[in-house]
């Protein structure tokens, strides 16, 4: 079975409400989705969202990427997995969002050749899962009304998204903590907001109110390791790497430094499933469990996180796989299952989500 063409679609969907982190604001998800077809007739989908704050990368750049790396696949077997995946890491650097909806759409195939679900083909058995949802950053009692909501769909952990100004963040957390009355979980995101000694003076001053956290997920600037690990020395709160881990390099940096608690695995930072397998391989050997999280994407690119989950399932025991949840509609049809929280993987052999009109 030869790959005859590969080509992108753009993919847009509207947001319930904007998307405000303390690195951007997003008004609706705008994305890419890579088809690969066979010379047999078919076909693998994939999918992608540019973050130019966090990848360097935009819709026009994966667009550009995507064409520079199909003339490498285009005539070759579909069963040289191994050999596919090579090509796409080396035909060009970085681009770490274009490849993984490469990858995605590769093993969408693999796994529809082989009748199986992704899941099954990885060696995973879990089907059902339970994400939290995030909070967008904006003032205390807008934040408190989404929390609330959120927690009457159902959801019992709240990513609450901060790393604006430090005094200003911890009222938020105090007082979103004291409108849940207690009873929710709460995982934090400053999304490189801070300075180390900001970060352990605003956890000190949240955990002395009670609260200690899942976690504070990269409260400082992605190339500032030092600066994690003064921050795990210090405080309760255990910290978890996301901007600072993109490749297995990175992880291991922080694994033996000993900089971290936990880290976060995202498809769209490794290049795609196969380095995000083996990073969680790599979180295994270390002792460390991980998170699989997800840009602001569409329901294909959520839904090979879930796959990568169920593969790693003793690794990736966190999810924040939410994104979906966050759009008020969208154009696509799905075998799986997103009902807010719950998210429950089908047996439809390949990813399970595929285009309506393609």
């Amino acid at each position: 079975m030869k790959i005859r063409s590969i080509r992108t679609l753009p993919f847009k969907a509207p947001l319930k409400h904007p998307f405000v982190t303390a690195l951007r604001r997003v008004e609706a998800l705008e994305d890419l989705i890579v088809i690969i077809t066979c010379d047999d007739g078919s076909v693998g989908y994939g999918e992608g969202a540019p973050t130019p704050q966090i990848t360097g990368e935009t819709m026009g750049s994966m667009r550009a990427a995507v064409e520079f790396i199909a003339p490498h696949l285009i005539g070759r077997e579909i069963e040289d997995l191994e050999d596919l995946l090579s090509l796409v890491h080396t035909a060009i650097k970085g681009n770490t969002t274009a490849k993984s909806a490469i990858e995605i759409a590769l093993y969408d195939l693999v796994a529809k050749q082989s009748k199986q679900p992704l899941y099954r083909l990885l060696g995973g058995t879990q089907q059902h899962f339970t994400t939290d949802i995030t909070i967008s950053m904006g003032g205390v009692d807008k934040m408190i009304t989404h929390a609330l909501e959120a927690v009457g769909r159902g959801y019992n952990t709240l990513k609450i998204k901060i790393g604006e100004d430090p005094l200003k963040d911890a009222e938020r957390i105090i007082e979103i903590d004291k409108a849940l009355e207690g009873n929710i979980s709460l995982r934090l995101d400053a999304n490189q907001g801070w300075s180390a000694q900001e970060s352990v003076t605003l956890l000190e001053r949240i955990e002395q109110a009670g609260i200690v956290a899942q976690f504070i997920e990269q409260p400082v600037p992605a190339e500032d390791i030092e600066g994690l690990r003064y921050i795990k020395e210090r405080v309760e709160t255990p910290v978890l790497a996301d901007e600072s881990v993109f490749s297995l390099h990175d992880a291991r940096q922080l694994l033996e430094m000993e900089a971290v608690d936990y880290l976060n695995i995202k498809l769209a930072k490794t290049g795609g499933i196969s380095q995000a397998l083996a990073l969680a391989d790599l979180a295994a050997s270390y002792g460390i469990k991980c998170m699989i999280g997800c840009m602001l994407e569409g329901p294909i690119a959520v839904a090979a996180g879930l796959h990568v989950a169920s593969a790693r399932i003793d690794t990736i025991t966190m999810l924040d796989l939410d994104a979906v949840a966050l759009l008020s509609s969208y154009d696509l049809y799905s075998d799986i299952l997103f009902d807010e929280s719950r998210i429950t993987l089908s047996d439809t052999p390949g990813i399970g989500i595929s285009p309506i009109d393609s």
